[in-house]
């Protein structure tokens, strides 16, 4: 071999040489990190939800089962199912169960139905659009202290707005806080208010991702806007429609602060009214200084939830498959 051959091949390594040692730790450091590193950035998460969530939940379950009081709270009695045996023998559960029911009821339905109904308006080219989302969506901000103590002025007997009101057409002052239908339409009331620009910006924004060409091929077949919402953004809007039901029941069942407010008892009314679950929970544990029960009550309106959210997926799937088998 030439010179000049020898000078363009470049120098030759020593014989017998590679990678060495450190680079091959290196690699392996790399490989470890490239496997490891999903888990090692989703941690933090699942380490707040061990200590706030999942521990909270299953030490709840464990108190539960004995007999724990607030002023005592180191003494612990064992019950074993006692404490939820006596639960479904109280009257007063029963009633906050139902009221938590039924205002559920009042609140959600139309909530959403006025939701969607905004969503609607909203979607068309409309003056001023960006001002209306944003002032819909500023009873969402509103700290729920603030909103029920100006509702409670509202709907207060002697010198409310809505009586004054009623006043005028004709009809007598309505007991607001005192009557069982009334108290829980005045409770509802103020959650509809805060909750549905929520709902309606939510809508809109699965309203916005319905193709618009399913519009104009309505349009073209001759359908009103009517129709138009009946068959292409209803069907459109079914999984959106299916997430707000099942957050609105997880909402009603949890309902705590304006029924608290409204009146300021913790026991929902003279006679138990308006109490829901989330109130009488909060009457065992912090009124009567039972953490026992209150635990207990914690736990069945967690499976309460659970029942729930499975029956309204149950449903909403079951009505996807009918409509795809047509």
């Amino acid at each position: 071999m030439s010179l000049t051959a020898t000078a363009k091949a470049g120098p030759r390594s020593p014989a017998g040489t590679g990678p060495g040692p450190d680079d091959g730790r290196a690699a392996a450091l790399r490989r470890t990190w490239r496997k490891a590193s999903p888990y090692a950035y989703i941690a933090p998460f699942f380490t707040l939800f061990l200590a706030f969530g999942l521990f909270p939940l299953l030490y709840t379950a464990f108190v539960s089962l004995y007999r724990v009081e607030l002023q005592t709270s180191g003494e612990m009695e064992w019950r074993g199912i006692a404490n939820y045996t006596a639960l479904f023998t109280d009257e007063y559960f029963w009633t906050s169960l139902r009221n938590t029911f039924t205002i559920g009821v009042l609140s959600t339905v139309p909530q959403l139905a006025m939701a969607l109904g905004l969503a609607h308006l909203l979607n068309y080219k409309l003056r001023g659009r960006t001002f209306i989302r944003t002032a819909i969506l500023l009873p969402y901000a509103t700290s729920v202290a603030a909103a029920t103590l100006v509702f409670t002025q509202l709907f207060g007997k002697d010198f409310g707005l809505i009586n004054y009101v009623i006043g005028l057409v004709g009809f007598d002052p309505v007991d607001w806080q005192t009557g069982t239908v009334a108290s829980q339409i005045a409770v509802s009331t103020i959650v509809i208010w805060r909750w549905t620009g929520y709902n309606a910006l939510i809508y809109l924004a699965g309203m916005q991702s319905i193709p618009h060409e399913l519009y104009e091929a309505a349009e073209m077949d001759g359908a009103s806007r009517w129709r138009q919402f009946i068959h292409v953004t209803l069907p459109g809007l079914r999984p959106t429609i299916v997430f707000t039901v099942i957050i609105s029941t997880i909402g009603a069942t949890q309902l705590f602060g304006e029924p608290l407010l409204f009146e300021g008892s913790i026991s929902g009314g003279i006679s138990h009214q308006y109490q829901t679950l989330g109130l009488y929970m909060y009457e065992q544990g912090w009124g009567f200084f039972h953490l026992g029960r209150a635990a207990a009550i914690a736990w069945v309106m967690f499976v309460l939830i659970v029942v729930l959210v499975g029956v309204n997926a149950l449903i909403a799937r079951r009505r996807a498959r009918k409509e795809a088998g047509r």
